[in-house]
């Protein structure tokens, strides 16, 4: 069987995590100049802007499989961004994720990018998937996204070794999920809900003991589970999706990505199925991260940096003069 590459055969390993990590600070900062000021538009394309600037000086000849944005500077799936010439790498970014939660100055918005090994991140179009994710530290099959959540409340606090009521689940407080909370709290278990930050929902089931999250249950964007599922890929979390497919244009988006059927259900392999490495740069104060700091002499930014091919997980605090 031959070796997957990683990203250390690509002769950039030791060069991307710190070029990722200064492209999801700039983000970060240029978002947070936004923090409470009510619009959403500007906070994300402020960060759009600043990510852009420096992935185009990404030692990396990137394609872009997970992106967002709508204006001119979004970054859009199949562009190519970064060095030509250089290794090809896979890239998925989300500049601002929660932005809603950054204007209105709460807890949980970041900035993510992650670079990958071609055709390693599953492309998926805009639409829903259903997902259910936990941290590492689990057998194979401890939850899965086909049983009820009852079963999976008991099957994980069971492998814990603590009684439902002691897990802990995110959900997106929407009203699609009404019932599913139902269920889970008529099970014992306690809720998160969160109102925004789907990315960060997720991820945070990968420390458990830090952030007393264990698992996600729900209903989001597919992209935005692709790109948590990178996070958890690196420290050896488990996560299931399926696309939600309601009409017949979002069919014809899947079918555009190479998929047509609806039915299947996207183990983590599936969806990272190479060398991974994926940056989280704090935006507000949250579980994950940090938010940035804005001192008149200084600026401070605290982030996440995950490899997958050695299931290291390193804190980035740093600090940069301001400028004037």
């Amino acid at each position: 069987m031959a070796t997957k590459p990683s990203i250390d055969s690509l002769a950039i390993g030791r060069f991307l995590t710190i070029e990722l990590a200064r492209a999801t600070e700039l983000a970060a900062v240029a978002a947070a100049q936004f923090r409470g000021r009510g619009d959403e538009m500007a906070a994300g394309e402020a960060a759009l802007v600043a990510m852009r600037s420096h992935l185009t000086l990404l030692p990396a000849h990137g394609r872009v499989v997970v992106g967002e944005g709508a204006s001119a500077s979004a970054f859009y799936f199949g562009e190519i961004i970064g060095s030509p010439g250089a290794p090809n790498v896979d890239l998925a970014v989300a500049p601002l994720e929660g932005a809603t939660l950054c204007v209105k100055d709460m807890a949980g918005s970041i900035s993510i990018a992650a670079a990958a090994t071609p055709n390693a991140l599953l492309n998926v179009p805009e639409v829903y998937m259903d997902k259910i994710a936990i941290g590492p530290g689990y057998p194979p099959g401890v939850v899965d996204l086909d049983r009820p959540p009852q079963e999976n409340i008991k099957s994980l606090a069971k492998a814990k070794g603590v009684a439902p009521s002691e897990i802990n689940i995110c959900i997106l407080d929407r009203p699609r999920h009404t019932e599913l909370i139902a269920a889970c709290r008529a099970a014992g278990a306690r809720i998160r809900l969160i109102s925004d930050g789907d990315v960060a929902g997720v991820i945070v089931t990968a420390a458990p003991s830090e952030t007393g999250v264990d698992l996600y249950l729900g209903r989001g964007g597919a992209p935005e589970g692709v790109l948590a599922a990178a996070v958890l890929a690196c420290v050896g979390g488990q996560m299931q999706g399926r696309l939600v497919l309601e009409n017949n244009d979002q069919r014809a988006r899947a079918a555009a990505h190479g998929i047509s059927d609806s039915s299947r259900t996207y183990n983590i392999s599936d969806m990272v199925s190479g060398d991974v490495v994926v940056c989280v740069t704090g935006v507000t104060d949250g579980p994950l991260a940090r938010g940035v700091i804005i001192d008149k002499d200084y600026i401070e930014t605290d982030t996440l940096a995950y490899r997958s091919s050695t299931g290291t997980v390193r804190n980035i605090r740093a600090r940069r003069r301001a400028t004037r």
